[in-house]
């Protein structure tokens, strides 16, 4: 089985030795993704906003290992405050509502950088592509 791992030049995956996309065989799995761009926080303060970025994250990186947002069969999501989870959850069906992954959504005590709100993790199935 062939494994594909590959990078998005982030400031972390480096330092911490972790791929952004890792695909073995029909299976791909994102690392974490959050609202960081070009090394800086983005959308400040506004949970929908920085879902709605981190997955874009999590996508593109599908998308270098061939997978599209139909295959995206399991998602995670992290956030800082219980209080952001309906602003989340209405980001990830704007962009799943059709496609229904499993999901889970999971208050913790904080992230990496105290501006990150949420963090988001995709795993797809490919079949046979």
């Amino acid at each position: 089985m062939t494994v594909t791992r590959l990078g998005s030049g982030g400031p972390w995956e480096a330092t911490y030795g972790y791929s952004r996309v890792v695909r073995a065989g029909d299976l791909a799995w994102t690392a974490g993704c959050t609202s960081t761009v070009d090394g800086l926080v983005t959308h400040v303060g506004d949970p929908a906003a920085q879902t709605a970025q981190a997955l874009r994250i999590a996508l593109d990186a599908l998308a270098e290992v061939g997978a599209e947002p139909r295959d995206v069969v399991r998602s995670r999501m992290y956030v800082t405050d219980r209080a952001h989870a309906d602003e989340v959850g209405r980001a990830h069906n704007a962009v799943f509502g059709a496609v229904r992954p499993a999901a889970t959504l999971v208050v913790v005590a904080g992230l990496l950088d105290p501006e990150h709100l949420i963090e988001v993790e995709l795993e797809a199935y490919l079949g046979d592509r």
